[in-house]
């Protein structure tokens, strides 16, 4: 049977949750980032997690 329709097939599906709290400013300049490369809070999130990764390999 094949998947319903409109639904996403993807090797790597998002599927934990997580929650956080964070400061009104802290929130401001997330939203800055997300407006300004017209994504989502979750991929800006994720793009941060990977530099900070990156960064701890480098050292």
């Amino acid at each position: 049977m094949s998947p319903k329709m409109g639904q996403k097939l993807t090797d790597n599906p998002k599927d934990k949750r997580i929650q956080i709290r964070m400061d009104s400013e802290t929130l401001d300049k997330l939203d800055c980032l997300v407006a300004e490369q017209n994504s989502d809070r979750s991929k800006i999130i994720r793009q941060g997690i990977e530099i900070q990764y990156e960064k701890r390999e480098k050292e």
